[in-house]
């Protein structure tokens, strides 16, 4: 008596499984869903991801190193005409959290915008002069 109650399913156990005729089957893929884990704290890896990545400080520049990159600044002016090909380094800012990154770009020179105070290059891309770090003679 207690082998048949311990089942206790003797009487369906080799019935065919039953499908609905007024429900469609789901698929496997909105089955599996419902096991998936649930995430409590949307955001919460993207943020810890965030805090993670790196960023570096902003150097400031000592003295000699600004009368250096004034020349070379001066010498891109003096040379404007025939749109010198440089190779640029400077301090590029991140849009998430302080600091930042220092980048290294080449290109030619097509206009120095003193008002801005900008490098204007001419694939369109410009660099803020108070960020640069560097300035190489591209030869």
């Amino acid at each position: 008596m207690r082998g048949e109650r311990e089942s206790g399913y003797e009487d369906i156990i080799n019935l065919p499984h039953h499908v609905s005729s007024r429900h469609p089957q789901m698929s496997p893929l909105n089955r599996a869903a419902q096991f998936s884990p649930f995430a409590a704290l949307t955001g919460h890896e993207a943020a810890i991801r965030e805090t993670e990545r790196l960023t570096e400080d902003f150097a400031e520049l000592d003295e000699d190193r600004r009368e250096l990159l004034d020349e070379q600044i001066r010498w891109i002016q003096e040379n404007l005409s025939s749109q010198p090909e440089v190779e640029v380094t400077y301090f590029q800012p991140d849009e998430r959290k302080s600091g930042g990154a220092y980048v290294t770009v080449k290109g030619r020179v097509k206009k120095i915008d003193s008002f801005a105070r900008r490098l204007l290059f001419t694939d369109q891309q410009e660099i803020p002069m108070e960020y640069i770090y560097a300035i190489e003679e591209c030869r």
